[in-house]
């Protein structure tokens, strides 16, 4: 979970993205870890070296349908002079006792299968008659077609080389080898080397718990009908979206009315299955800023020890200056106020809470943010930024010029632009006007 966030000495000052960043990755420590069977452990962060146990492939196997052979029996064979073996039986994936391959002799070998005793390696059945006798009269035959397999004959018409077509016993990895190092996070192809390892369970930190609600008497659920004065709540899905996108377990919240009591009450109901918990809209300064109201009451009531503090305060940056942060309930949950404006939230969640979330899953500082490149700005006039304030426009990236341009004005409400843009351009705090041409940093957001 986390400890108390510090508190604000100076509640009035405007604080840097940087030091609102820093305040709140302190104050968030990563979930304790648990044993999970392998597929929930997906997209989990693996918490202990894992060796490997066995070799892989475990034996000597083929990798082809064919025919398992001594190589001196086919050298030389051709089309006009092929080499005529004997089949002696069949061998399929997951046979026990194998037939030993002698001089003259060939086993029928299905892919994956072992390779037999005496076998030096494998023809593919594309490079013979396909064999004729034991039920093989045409290409390769199931061994519950022929239990035994054995009788009749195989033509030969390619030479092959000493283990061709032969996977090695531990050519993909060796028993002893690292599988995979602590810190990795579990997708599809980690879940499948520890299933082919043998491992059932694995140690890893969950996947955070957050609950994401919006407030605001004016939203109404996608779906219903939209009254005079009322606008969908897009904020919440969003919101959740991105958590799920981060690598959390979300869960979304209808919006909460305008009231403080209300928001109270359901946020301390969501406390029971939250890590973090994410609130949009009600942190400005206006007469029904419901988050900010609910909040500063907890913190600064008799239950303040218990229930955790959240600090309101203006940051440095356009959108998103309104921010809320602190801990909540007797466990001290993390919560994160962020603004109302669908840009604005959608931006405090990808430099504030993401990161959050990362932190959460234990995964390095490196890692806790989106990655950023510079690019060149592509755009037909200037773009203005307020002075001392660190902008975030949407902008769409091309990698292969490494140019990048805006989408959409700067306005916080603009989340058709936010739909099209893969990034965000930042302006820092001393740069008022950038020129075409002029390098950017750029956040990539997918």
């Amino acid at each position: 979970m986390s400890s108390s966030a510090p508190q604000d000495t100076a509640p009035h000052r405007l604080w840097s993205v940087d030091e609102h960043l820093a305040d709140v990755l302190a104050a968030v420590r990563p979930l304790e870890p648990i044993e999970l069977q392998l597929l929930d452990a997906q997209g989990c962060v693996l918490v202990e070296d894992v060796t490997v146990p066995v070799a892989l492939p475990p034996f000597d196997n083929s990798s082809m349908d064919g025919y398992a052979v001594r190589v001196a029996d086919v050298q030389g064979a051709s089309e006009e002079f092929p080499a005529v073996l004997a089949v002696i039986g069949d061998v399929a994936a997951g046979s026990g006792e194998l037939p030993t391959v002698g001089p003259g002799q060939a086993a029928r070998i299905m892919t994956g299968a072992p390779l037999p005793p005496g076998a030096e390696a494998v023809v593919p059945v594309e490079w013979t008659d396909g064999g004729t006798g034991g039920g093989a009269a045409s290409g390769m035959t199931p061994a519950s077609a022929a239990p035994e397999g054995a009788g009749g004959e195989v033509r030969v018409h390619r030479a092959a080389e000493a283990r061709a077509h032969v996977r090695s016993r531990g050519s993909d990895v060796q028993a002893g080898d690292l599988a995979l190092a602590a810190g990795t996070v579990l997708g599809p192809p980690q879940i499948a080397l520890l299933a082919a390892i043998g491992r059932g369970t694995v140690r890893v930190r969950p996947r955070p718990r957050v609950v994401v609600l919006s407030t605001g008497s004016e939203l109404v659920q996608p779906g219903e009908a939209l009254a005079a004065g009322a606008i969908y709540d897009s904020n919440s899905f969003a919101l959740a979206a991105a958590a799920r996108d981060a690598g959390a377990i979300a869960y979304r919240v209808g919006a909460v009315a305008d009231d403080a009591e209300t928001l109270r009450g359901v946020i301390e109901d969501q406390l029971i299955r939250a890590d973090l918990l994410v609130t949009t809209g009600g942190v400005s300064v206006g007469a029904y800023d419901v988050v900010k109201e609910a909040l500063t009451s907890v913190s600064a009531g008799d239950e303040a020890v218990e229930a955790g503090r959240v600090d309101f305060r203006k940051l440095a940056m356009q959108p998103g200056k309104p921010q809320g942060f602190g801990t909540v309930g007797p466990d001290h949950t993390p919560l994160l106020a962020l603004p109302g404006n669908p840009v604005s939230s959608y931006v405090s969640f990808e430099l504030f809470v993401r990161p959050a979330i990362r932190a959460l899953m234990g995964l390095p500082a490196s890692e806790v943010s989106r990655p950023s490149v510079r690019a060149v700005l592509k755009a037909d006039r200037p773009i203005g930024s307020p002075a001392g304030r660190r902008q975030f426009l949407r902008g769409t990236h091309d990698p292969e010029s490494g140019t990048v341009s805006p989408v959409g004005g700067s306005g916080s409400h603009l989340i058709a632009a936010l739909a099209h843009a893969d990034s965000l351009m930042v302006v820092p705090e001393d740069v008022t006007s950038v020129e075409p041409g002029a390098e950017l940093e750029v956040i990539l957001l997918g």
